[in-house]
C-alpha cells in the first residue's frame, strides 16, 4: 500500500464517522399547535399596547444544542385565525384592508441562519412572509428546555422569540403612524421529536 493510500484511506473514514455523527446530533422536532401561541402587539394612539393571538401554528425545528449554527427554523401561521378580542376589529384585520385572509390566509417565517448568543440565547435570522410580501427578520430566541416530555414521553424543546416588525412593510399600514407601525411578535413553543 502506498504511503498516499495509508494517509487517504484513514482521513475518508475518518470524515465519514464525523459526517455522520454530526447529522445525528440535529434533531428534528415539529411544533405541537396546542401548546405554540403568537401575540402580536402594537401601540395604540400612545394610550396602550393591545395585542391579538394567532392558533393552530405549525412548523418544524432542526435543532442541535451542540451546534446551533446547524438549526433550522420553519413555521406556518394562519392568518384566518387572528382573534383581537374585539369581534368588530377582529373582522376588520381579517378584511382587505389589513391581512385579507382570503387571499393571503397564511404567513410564514423560514430561517436562513441561526446564530448562538450564549447561554440558551439565539438570533434566528429569516424571511417572514406575509400577503406575499416577504422581508428579513430576526427572532431572538431562548431555549427554556431540552429533554424528554413527562407527558408525551418523547424528546422535545421549548422555545420563545421576539421580533419586532413594521406593519407597513408588508402593506397593514392603515392609520400609521397614528397608531404604531411598530409590530411586536412573540412567539412561544413545545415541538416534539418525530
Amino acid at each position: 500500500m502506498s504511503v498516499m493510500k495509508k494517509i487517504t484511506v484513514p482521513l475518508l473514514v475518518t470524515a465519514a464517522f464525523y459526517s455522520q455523527f454530526s447529522a445525528a446530533a440535529v434533531e428534528s422536532y415539529a411544533m405541537d399547535s396546542g401548546h405554540t401561541s403568537v401575540v402580536v402587539a402594537w401601540n395604540h394612539f400612545g394610550f396602550s399596547h393591545p395585542t391579538a393571538d394567532l392558533s393552530n401554528i405549525t412548523g418544524n425545528i432542526d435543532f442541535d444544542a451542540s451546534n446551533v449554527s446547524a438549526s433550522k427554523v420553519e413555521v406556518s401561521i394562519p392568518v384566518e385565525t387572528i382573534n383581537t378580542h374585539v369581534d368588530a376589529l377582529t373582522t376588520e384585520f381579517k378584511g382587505a384592508d389589513y391581512f385579507d385572509v382570503s387571499k393571503y390566509p397564511t404567513a410564514t417565517f423560514k430561517s436562513t441562519k441561526v446564530v448562538s448568543k450564549g447561554k440558551n440565547k439565539m438570533d434566528v435570522y429569516g424571511d417572514l412572509t406575509i400577503k406575499d410580501i416577504t422581508k428579513p427578520v430576526i427572532l431572538h430566541a431562548v431555549l427554556n428546555k431540552q429533554g424528554m416530555h413527562p407527558m408525551v414521553k418523547k424528546q422535545a424543546v421549548g422555545f420563545d422569540a421576539t421580533t419586532t416588525f413594521k406593519r407597513s412593510d408588508f402593506k397593514l399600514d392603515k392609520y400609521v403612524p397614528a397608531v404604531g407601525d411598530d409590530v411586536k411578535l412573540t412567539i412561544s413553543t413545545e415541538a416534539y421529536a418525530k
